[in-house]
């Protein structure tokens, strides 16, 4: 006896859930927004992301943050580039070392 199972297949695409680039209009992507990943070392868990992150957040013209201390990456979307000591400074500030771009 052979038995069936039915295995969920992913629909949709990275522009939309509905699997096109045009839809309702909600998208992740922010026009004009700068991304930057940095390498930070001495992030260990969640409560280090969260610090980490917020120091960030506070860097004019920052829009979102993104932590992984697993990989010690932060993903940062900004409106212009940044200025790399202002982000030092913020991991700094969090109690971190900022290697320096991904």
């Amino acid at each position: 006896m052979t038995a069936e199972i039915e295995t969920p297949v992913a629909t949709g695409s990275c522009c939309s859930p509905a699997g096109g680039c045009q839809g309702d209009g909600a998208t992740d992507v922010q026009v004009g927004a700068v991304t930057a990943v940095y390498k930070v070392s001495g992030m260990t868990c969640g409560h280090c992301e969260g610090a980490v992150s917020d120091e960030i957040s506070e860097i004019e013209g920052v829009s979102s943050v993104k932590a992984v201390a697993a990989t010690g990456e932060v993903t940062v979307v900004s409106a212009a580039p940044l200025d790399e000591e202002a982000v030092r400074a913020a991991v700094d500030e969090a109690g971190y070392e900022l290697v320096g771009r991904a």
